[in-house]
């Protein structure tokens, strides 16, 4: 992705005056707009300055960048000494239900999150190729990158599809010539991913845990709060732990332990 971003970077300029000039048609709805707000609200005597993006970007990836280094190092100790952690814990109860239990909830998290993250990380990845067939059909510039950001960023619900269709539109206007064109890309994704997430995905991963739409969405809010970028991508995840811990401590019925 270096040489394609660096190429952007460097036609900045260009591209902000071709997006000037795509936005033009929006310069008198946006006049009026601010008309009325001047009648309601008053104006402000001070000129406003032009908004400084570099900062709010380095301010929002560097923290993210420390994050993802945390979240990885955290991973790869926790993989290293998974056997040696679960039997510390089993030896923490007394009882052998206790014991019985907490191990078939620590089974039923792993089974439920394998088939998860395998059943979305295929669904993912042909999203990937569509988006990525669907770029080079309407003549964006590096297909497979569109193709590879929107298989990546599906894996965080909400956010992550609006992020791609932002992309996408600012792509759009720097590469067509009108704005009615540049709107094509984005259109045609967001019918893709309302698609995928309200009829594929829920009809297969519902099949083995079924996760409540409002509890994704509250759970991607509270970690994204707390977390941030590493958050977002472990809320459904950590959801699904949260489910099935729940369900094990409050049965519908008495679950029969094993012998």
């Amino acid at each position: 992705m270096a040489g394609p971003v660096s190429e952007l970077i460097g036609r900045a300029p260009e591209i902000w005056t071709s997006v000037k000039q795509k936005l033009a048609v929006l310069d008198q709805p946006l006049a009026a707009t601010h008309q009325l707000q001047t009648a309601l609200f008053g104006g402000s005597s001070a000129a406003a300055s032009a908004p400084n993006v570099v900062l709010p970007v380095v301010a929002f990836v560097t923290p993210a960048a420390g994050e993802l280094l945390i979240f990885f190092g955290t991973l790869i100790f926790f993989l290293v000494g998974q056997f040696e952690l679960r039997a510390r814990f089993v030896s923490l109860f007394a009882e052998r239900d206790a014991k019985l239990r907490f191990l078939k909830i620590m089974n039923d998290i792993e089974k439920n999150l394998t088939g998860y993250l395998l059943v979305v990380t295929i669904i993912n990845a042909v999203l990937g190729v569509i988006v990525a067939l669907g770029a080079w059909l309407l003549g964006l510039p590096n297909p497979a990158i569109f193709g590879l950001c929107a298989a990546l960023l599906n894996y965080v619900p909400y956010v992550g599809p609006a992020v791609m269709v932002v992309v996408l539109f600012g792509v759009g206007l720097v590469t067509f010539p009108s704005l009615g064109h540049a709107l094509l890309a984005p259109i045609g994704f967001i019918a893709l991913t309302t698609t995928e997430g309200h009829f594929i995905t829920p009809t297969i991963v519902g099949r083995r845990i079924t996760i409540n739409p409002l509890l994704i969405f509250l759970s991607l809010a509270f970690w994204t709060w707390l977390w941030g970028l590493v958050g977002a991508f472990l809320a459904a995840p950590l959801s699904i732990v949260g489910l099935v811990v729940f369900n094990h401590l409050f049965p519908l019925e008495e679950v029969k332990l094993p012998d």
